[in-house]
């Protein structure tokens, strides 16, 4: 394989949230570049499995070797802080920097059937009737996590002066997103980034946000809601791939970018070679 078509052979990436969904797609594609990932989650061959599902780690990180890069599995709970700094500190250590970080994690929707949360409300329900319990947990899988790993990984990053975070969740800036729990956890996920991409900038490393569509995970597709999908999880991962081969990328920081779009800007398709359109959610 030439290297043009690996051209992220010899970086080193971290994929927190890889156990399935876009985290497993966005690090698959990675190694189909040729990349080092680290992939991480909770779900593990050999513990707990968050909601009882059979996707693990492991399975992701043989999914890279398997796509042509260098898997390595690593157990972290992307809320615990000393679990977050000793991941980073073992990254580290093991190959010496970490050139892009992918923050995939979301566990805002655990226990959810495709119709109700375990507390018995439903998506959408409006807001005095939504628990709100529920927006303290999406609070804390999204926006509390991504602010500890982007805070662990950027000393190493601003001292290196390079870098790459990328952020995933989705754009707020077309209107409500339909629930309020959702909408709330969501925005602030992204104003996370936009700090995030003003204050690294000056130090040359780069922060910013990444919105895919409607995308086919294990989760949905398993609620019978696949032929609702828009994208499967690998048109992320291509969109990340380009953004890290891209020596630009920081004319980007801080901003929240489609996956559609980058699709049309760097010529990259989903797995069936279509460029599906951006997805909003019905009104």
């Amino acid at each position: 394989m030439s290297e043009r078509d690996r051209p992220l052979a010899g970086r080193i990436c971290l994929v927190a949230g890889a156990s399935r969904g876009l985290g497993r797609g966005i690090a698959r594609a990675l190694g189909e570049a040729g990349a080092t990932v680290i992939v991480t989650g909770r779900s593990s061959e050999a513990g707990p499995r968050t909601d009882q599902r059979q996707e693990t780690f492991e399975d992701a990180a043989r999914e890279v070797e398997a796509a042509g890069g260098k898997g390595h599995p690593y157990r972290c709970d992307h809320t615990n802080e000393r679990e977050v700094d000793g991941l980073v500190s073992w990254c580290l250590r093991r190959f010496g920097r970490l050139d892009g970080v992918v923050d995939a994690v979301w566990g805002g929707n655990e226990g959810y059937d495709g119709e109700r949360y375990p507390d018995g409300s439903a998506f959408g329900a409006p807001f005095w009737r939504r628990p709100v319990a529920r927006l303290g947990q999406s609070f804390e899988s999204g926006v509390y996590a991504q602010l500890l790993l982007a805070r662990a990984v950027a000393p190493a990053m601003v001292q290196m002066r390079k870098g790459l975070i990328v952020t995933v969740g989705f754009d707020t800036s077309g209107g409500y997103l339909g629930d309020v729990v959702y909408d709330l956890a969501q925005a602030a996920m992204h104003r996370l980034t936009l700090a995030m991409g003003h204050e690294l900038k000056p130090f040359g490393v780069t922060a910013l946000g990444l919105s895919p569509g409607h995308v086919l995970t294990e989760r949905v597709r398993d609620a019978g809601l696949g032929t609702e999908a828009s994208e499967t999880p690998a048109y992320a991962g291509r969109a990340v791939a380009a953004l890290l081969a891209d020596t630009a990328v920081a004319r980007h920081a801080g901003q929240v970018l489609h996956v559609a779009d980058l699709a049309r800007d760097y010529g990259f398709t989903d797995r069936d070679g279509c460029q599906p359109e951006r997805f909003s959610i019905p009104s």
